[in-house]
């Protein structure tokens, strides 16, 4: 059964741009370079509700799947130089596991 992984970033007031700068020329590339990208059903940004908060939405196998793909991830040196920097920016972080429901369609 696949799996979804939801990660909230909630920033720092006024680091969105900051954020998103290191996204574009940082984190995207080296994901998408060390082909992680795949999993990446999109990123978010909120626009109600709390403010500052950038989403990302992931789709896995299985929980097995999820877990080798964050190991290639964080293993990988072009990634890291990102997070070093990305890390800072944020004040809090939440991950949540979703599963997908026995009706409707799913991404």
């Amino acid at each position: 059964m696949p799996v979804y992984e939801q990660r909230t970033y909630t920033l720092h007031v006024g680091k969105m741009a900051d954020a998103a700068k290191l996204y574009t020329e940082l984190g995207y590339p080296a994901l998408d370079k060390g082909g992680h990208a795949k999993k990446l059903v999109g990123y978010f940004v909120a626009d109600t509700g709390t403010l500052n908060q950038l989403v990302h939405l992931w789709k896995f196998d299985d929980d097995a799947d999820r877990r080798r793909h964050w190991a290639g991830v964080f293993g990988d040196a072009e990634f890291m130089k990102f997070a070093v920097q990305f890390r800072p920016l944020v004040m809090s972080q939440e991950v949540k596991l979703l599963l997908p429901s026995a009706w409707g369609p799913h991404p």
